[in-house]
């Protein structure tokens, strides 16, 4: 029983799991910047677990699509759980809509108590996060997946949080939506990057595989710049939105080891630094909105 639940726990990739964190740390964190005086703090909560349950449910629908696909045969990054054959895609396949459903109870609440528009919304979230590598033709397969992980674990987990708890939108919201969905495509694409060989062999085409393993490389490190930029853009008008760079400075070593050409294994711990990167970015932004 506990070596069943330790794979579990390994499959739903924990790992991965700040990119579900950390927009709504940052989402909470612009609330403060409306005049808005009316806020849902509970709805952050509920925020906070649908983002995770979607993140795992992401995760799952990737380990069973990939994996009755045969993508995970020449995989070198973590185990999964179809492609090793730890458990079968019947089991996996569950476990996936199990967390789905979760995000799904839990974003009908948020529904109840905002707009019901936030219904679209959470649809097609769970409609993205399925087709990502599942269905017919997964646009995760077309280079894609950073557009699908931008839009939905950045601008709109970001913006999203900081609506259900008091109805604004604000431009620096916006922007720190960028920031977050930046710092969640690095994680994606340190991913990519290590499993470029294994994608190609799989005729995955994923962006790194389209962008061959340089330019690869040199999009992990834009994606930093573009999210200092939109600190800066922030600090237009909230100027202590600045200490977010303070947590970007973290990001010197995991993209020292990716220019200096990280591969395969090593690419491992690149993604465990990477997430820790956007963790203490969202802190130490959320930090300088909330003393504004």
């Amino acid at each position: 029983m506990k070596d069943s639940t330790k794979l579990w726990i390994q499959g739903a990739r924990p790992k991965t799991l700040p990119a579900a964190i950390a927009p709504v740390f940052v989402g909470v964190a612009c609330t403060q910047l409306s005049s808005s005086s009316t806020n849902n703090w509970f709805n952050a909560v509920l925020a906070l677990i649908v983002s995770l349950a979607l993140q795992v449910a992401v995760n799952f629908a990737n380990d069973y699509s990939d994996g009755v696909r045969g993508t995970d045969s020449n995989r070198v990054g973590p185990m999964r759980l179809v492609g090793s054959g730890a458990k079968t895609a019947g089991a996996v396949k569950r476990a996936t809509f199990i967390a789905f459903g979760v995000a799904a109870v839990f974003g009908l609440l948020l529904a109840a108590t905002t707009s019901w528009w936030v219904l679209l919304v959470g649809v097609l979230c769970f409609l993205a996060g399925w087709f990502y590598t599942g269905g017919k033709n997964p646009y995760g397969y077309l280079g894609l997946g950073e557009v699908f992980v931008f839009i939905f674990f950045g601008v709109v987990a970001t913006m999203g949080t900081t609506f259900v708890i008091n109805q604004t939108f604000m431009i620096e919201t916006f922007f720190s939506s960028v920031v977050v969905g930046c710092l969640a495509c690095a994680l994606l694409a340190v991913n990519n990057l290590r499993d470029i060989a294994g994608d190609t062999i799989a005729n995955k085409r994923t962006l790194a595989v389209r962008l061959g393993e340089s330019g690869a490389r040199k999009f992990f490190v834009a994606l930093f710049v573009v999210a200092g930029i939109a600190v800066c853009l922030i600090a237009i008008s909230q100027a202590t939105a600045l200490f977010g760079l303070l947590g970007l400075v973290a990001a010197i070593k995991p993209i020292k080891r990716v220019v200096r050409g990280a591969t395969g294994a090593e690419l491992i711990e690149v993604l465990v630094l990477t997430g820790r990167v956007q963790i203490l970015v969202a802190l130490t932004l959320s930090v300088g909105l909330l003393i504004n």
